[in-house]
């Protein structure tokens, strides 16, 4: 989604205004502006439980990044930051003011999703499979013996009724 915002003399444009990532990935959250003069460049985080500042720079000085993302975020003189190594707690929403010499500003947002490893995803499938695997062989075995079990029985079954056919001719004999 392509978004351009217009404030008086400052100018906006978020070229993707929602990310999904996996955790441990590096995010480019990325802007770019035009304006007259140097500008604030300002990013906040906010969530359902927290909101913060991320970072305050002017383009071409030092970034004044907040204890909280110090060593995670890098900046850019376009407007953009980069957070390394995300995890599931970055999820939510990054807001950018850009605020010009002159005092007038423009704000955009980015909606950050970060979900967990897919790796861990697959663990589960092979655990899941080598259970249904455990069970298939339980079942075969099971069948096995089954089948072992009735063969036997209708073999003493066969062996009862000649029995009980012999029986029966020589009570015919005795008869007679």
């Amino acid at each position: 989604v392509m978004g351009t915002l217009l404030s008086q003399g400052v100018l906006l444009y978020i070229p993707q205004s929602t990310i999904n990532a996996t955790v441990q990935e590096n995010i480019l959250l990325s802007v770019q502006y035009s304006c007259h003069g140097v500008p604030t460049i300002e990013w906040r985080y906010t969530s359902n439980w927290a909101m913060q500042k991320i970072v305050e720079w002017k383009p071409g000085t030092q970034a004044n990044i907040s204890e909280s993302h110090k060593g995670r975020v890098s900046t850019f003189d376009n407007g953009s930051i980069q957070l390394s190594s995300v995890g599931v707690r970055d999820s939510g929403y990054y807001v950018i003011t850009v605020t010009e010499h002159l005092g007038s500003s423009q704000f955009g947002t980015i909606a950050l999703h970060v979900s967990e490893i897919h790796y861990e995803d697959l663990h589960f499938v092979a655990v899941f499979l080598a259970l249904l695997a455990a069970v298939a062989a339980v079942l075969i075995s099971l069948m096995w013996v089954c089948n072992r079990c009735a063969y036997k029985f209708q073999r003493k079954r066969r062996h009862k009724l000649k029995e009980s056919t012999t029986e029966e001719i020589e009570l015919q004999n005795v008869e007679c």
